[in-house]
């Protein structure tokens, strides 16, 4: 999905900086944007890393000359087993990853885009951070730490020239559980329910959209928007319903 989002908002003209752990993935990116790669930097560093993160928006800015809008949509699941069964080490992982390192960037990033006429932050939590999910319970933590926090934060800046925009995907098509070395085992029938995800192409389209239009919030995709509904209704209902969804992955 971080890659559908540096390649459409290059169609419009942005100059953008990416970020990844990985440099293969990266320069995978910049051959894609093809003749817009000269509007493109790649910056390889772990988001994790407080100190390497402060220094980002100077290098950010003396390569592109200003620096007007943050997407932090890095993230990571966990192992699909319970919290009592999930080691610390996957703890400590997930979440600096999925919240540390996206406080860590938009500190390190809104001294600067306070300074500008206009700027934005976009922060991408998920379905798991208003939905409890078992197997992912520390995911789904580390998401709505990332809700609470965007949303303070769009509070505390209305008054200035940022805005900010919290997302929440539901099932999208990316490299998530490649990319967090979880292995997933499931049936036929699951697998093609997975096979109707949103792609990361249209949840992308759906981002740059609800940033455009200011939005305080945006569902993405058919599921986030039914279970945020549910959700709102009964909270008991919505939880017995997708632990049924979820009992066969956790055995």
């Amino acid at each position: 999905m971080g890659r559908e989002l540096v390649l459409q908002l290059l169609k419009k003209e942005a100059r953008i900086a990416a970020v990844d752990i990985h440099s293969d993935a990266l320069e995978e990116t910049k051959i894609l944007a093809g003749e817009a790669a000269d509007r493109l930097s790649l910056h390889v560093l772990n988001i994790g890393d407080k100190k390497v993160v402060e220094e980002l928006p100077g290098e950010v800015i003396r390569i592109h000359g200003t620096l007007d809008g943050l997407f932090n949509n890095a993230g990571i699941i966990q192992p699909f087993v319970r919290i009592n069964d999930l080691e610390y080490d996957a703890i400590e992982r997930v979440m600096n990853v999925n919240f540390y390192g996206l406080l860590y960037l938009t500190k390190a990033c809104l001294p600067y885009l306070l300074t500008r006429p206009e700027a934005h932050i976009v922060n991408t939590s998920s379905m798991g951070g208003f939905l409890p999910v078992p197997g992912q319970g520390i995911y789904g933590a580390s998401k709505a730490a990332v809700k609470l926090m965007t949303e303070a934060l769009y509070a505390e800046l209305l008054p200035t020239n940022v805005r900010v925009t919290a997302v929440y995907p539901g099932a999208v098509k990316t490299e998530i559980t490649r990319n967090s070395g979880v292995e997933i085992k499931m049936d036929a029938s699951k697998q093609s329910a997975a096979n109707q995800a949103l792609s990361a192409t249209e949840a992308a389209s759906i981002i740059i959209t609800a940033m455009e239009k200011n939005k305080f919030r945006v569902l993405v995709g058919k599921d986030s928007k039914f279970m945020d509904l549910i959700y709102r209704i009964s909270p008991g209902f919505a939880t017995r319903f997708i632990q049924k969804k979820m009992k066969d992955l956790l055995g």
